[in-house]
């Protein structure tokens, strides 16, 4: 029977016959060793911005893998704004496959959902460039964050140092992902700093700016103030032990195999955000709890 981590190798040797594909790596649950039979495969498709693959071409390669083997769309006019300089007035797009460069954000910078195999399969564009410039700053402790649709909780540039350190090369030619892996074999003790200050402080100021809100009932802003203190906290927990953060999804029962965090913690966090309530008096108790947890958590980091 085929498995996930066969499918993946034979997607990635046709993709690796791609002009400008300079790295395939398997990501996600399946590269943790963390995932279920129905876990989707995320494949991270790796290039350089001055020479990356065709577009046209990854849609018609994603075509002929997708079970479904969709028929080609009509032409795609060459001034629609948001197809790319590859694509010509006769260039052939399968709708809803493989979006243009720069589709969905300059983090998670386009893509395409496929089924092959019966399996689900995510495409994800990764500029080597950005990645390796990325990975230098994070190991000096510049992080940050910016919206990203898919994020709830922003996207954390270190995220690229977790996604290089558990990826799984499946085409590497020129080296260049074993390279950034050795960059990611430690956990850089000036990114745990950086990632530990700022957000124990924001997860504080978080918790602070509820208490008014929460005095008038103000269920939406005190609930978006609590969950970004809890992903703040979750952030702080991820690096106090060293381990790199990669998404929000499943990061709370990750916690829970922490050896430092506090007690019962996703119980905690259950009863922060699951029911936070809708009166004054419930939304204090909820802020409340929160404050309780950012103390734990700076206890922890104080000894650690």
């Amino acid at each position: 029977m085929s498995t996930a981590i066969d499918a993946a190798e034979r997607i990635a040797e046709r993709l690796s016959k791609l002009p400008g594909m300079a790295a395939v790596a398997l990501g996600g649950s399946w590269a943790r060793g963390t995932a279920h039979e129905d876990s989707d495969l995320d494949l991270g498709l790796y290039y350089y911005p001055e020479r990356r693959f065709s577009i046209a071409e990854l849609s018609e390669l994603a075509r002929h893998l997708d079970d479904r083997h969709s028929s080609p769309s009509q032409p795609v006019p060459a001034d629609r704004g948001r197809v790319p300089n590859d694509l010509s007035a006769t260039s052939m797009v399968v709708e809803g496959l493989v979006t243009p460069f720069g589709e969905w954000g300059p983090w998670i910078n386009g893509g395409g959902w496929l089924v092959v195999e019966g399996r689900h399969v995510d495409f994800l564009y990764r500029d080597l460039d950005k990645v390796a410039d990325v990975v230098a700053r994070c190991s000096a402790g510049q992080i940050t964050c910016d919206y990203q649709i898919g994020h709830p909780a922003g996207f954390h540039n270190h995220i690229y140092m977790g996604e290089v350190h558990y990826c799984r090369a499946l085409h590497d030619p020129g080296g260049i992902l074993r390279a950034l892996k050795r960059l990611t074999a430690e956990y850089p003790p000036a990114m745990r700093r950086a990632v530990i200050d700022k957000y124990l402080y924001e997860a504080r100021f978080s918790t602070a700016i509820a208490d008014k809100p929460a005095g008038r009932s103000d269920v939406h802003y005190v609930a978006g103030c609590m969950f970004r203190a809890v992903g703040c906290i979750v952030q702080v927990l991820f690096a106090l032990n060293r381990q790199y953060f990669v998404n929000e999804k499943g990061s709370i029962q990750t916690v829970e195999s922490f050896e430092l965090k506090p007690p019962n913690f996703a119980a905690q966090v259950a009863a922060i955000q699951g029911a936070s309530g809708e009166t004054a008096d419930e939304l204090a108790a909820s802020v409340k709890r929160c404050r309780r947890l950012v103390e734990a958590v700076e206890g922890l980091c104080a000894t650690s």
